[in-house]
């Protein structure tokens, strides 16, 4: 960006004085105007993360742990903003004291976690929960400040009492979070969202108020339009998940490289002021044999975001 330069006149005389001084009042305003939509930019920034499942895929019971210190360096050099862990790795403190000195070395902040529990099944509620506090406490210490819940699936359309079950514990994991300063998001896979958004929208009646995180390739998969998803529920909007596929449904090796519409998602997320954040999360199918390093499939993914969302 130029220079821009608020000064009318670098000389005075007093014949000129009273004119310019009203040139100089009109480009304070001007001054004032160009600052304050420099600084309104900055606040609504959005800030560009990774999700870590492309690396948990490959790791027994998708427990990164043992290469948190491949991960960092990784999505550091890929220009990425922080990461996004899968709750597993927030259960033990000590866990937690590693990922935090790894995000001061790297200076790569920790946005938050993916969390995952059979909230539809009351028996499993105490476990659910207990899990949910312990996990989003040591999330608090690495001041990670988002939550991404994905409900379960209960391998079939939910009933009105699993639907209320479900609603139940969710706002108990929000009451916890809201202690700590951290945003419940509600994330989907394709069970939340196909029938017509049928475990979606029982959510939403129930917990009208519920923040979102939709995974937009999720969504597809699921028989459902992301722009048409962003339009109708932008205001609840304030976290994505990011990912790509090719026409026959397979996914692409890196954001950008598949078929799926994302200039119409852009405009989507433009027409809704999306201020959200936005996550990458790279996954391949089991059969997949990668042609270059992630961190590249990072990189190439972390443009594609800045060149077509404009993030």
């Amino acid at each position: 960006m130029g220079k821009v330069s608020c000064d009318s006149s670098s000389f005075l005389t007093r014949r000129n004085f009273l004119q310019a001084g009203s040139v100089v009042v009109a480009s304070m305003g001007c001054c004032q105007r160009v600052l304050a939509a420099v600084g309104d930019s900055k606040k609504k920034r959005i800030p560009v993360g990774a999700h870590v499942w492309v690396y948990a895929a490959k790791q027994p019971e998708y427990n990164v742990t043992p290469i948190l210190p491949e991960i960092f360096p990784d999505l550091k050099y890929a220009g990425i903003d922080g990461v996004e862990l899968m709750h597993n790795v927030l259960r033990k403190r000590e866990t937690a004291e590693r990922i935090g000195e790894l995000s001061r070395k790297h200076e790569l902040s920790v946005i938050g976690t993916s969390f995952s529990g059979a909230m539809w099944d009351r028996d499993q509620h105490a476990a659910v929960l207990d899990d949910a506090e312990v996990v989003i406490g040591n999330l608090a210490k690495l001041k990670g400040k988002t939550f991404g819940v994905s409900v379960g699936s209960a391998r079939g359309k939910k009933t009105v009492r699993q639907l209320d079950d479900q609603a139940d514990l969710l706002r108990k994991i929000m009451a916890v979070a809201e202690k700590h300063g951290v945003v419940v998001n509600i994330h989907n896979h394709t069970y939340e969202v196909v029938d017509d958004l049928h475990d979606l929208r029982g959510t939403l009646a129930r917990i009208p108020g519920a923040k979102l995180g939709p995974d937009l390739n999720w969504l597809v998969r699921g028989g459902v339009d992301p722009a048409w998803f962003i339009r109708e529920y932008g205001d609840q909007i304030v976290f994505l998940h990011l990912r790509d596929q090719y026409k026959n449904g397979r996914w692409s090796e890196a954001l950008g490289e598949g078929d799926m519409d994302y200039a119409a998602i852009a405009k989507a997320l433009r027409d809704v002021k999306f201020s959200g954040i936005a996550v990458i999360e790279l996954a391949h199918e089991g059969d997949f044999k990668i042609t270059r390093p992630l961190r590249e499939s990072w990189k190439i993914s972390r443009q594609y975001v800045r060149r077509v969302l404009g993030y």
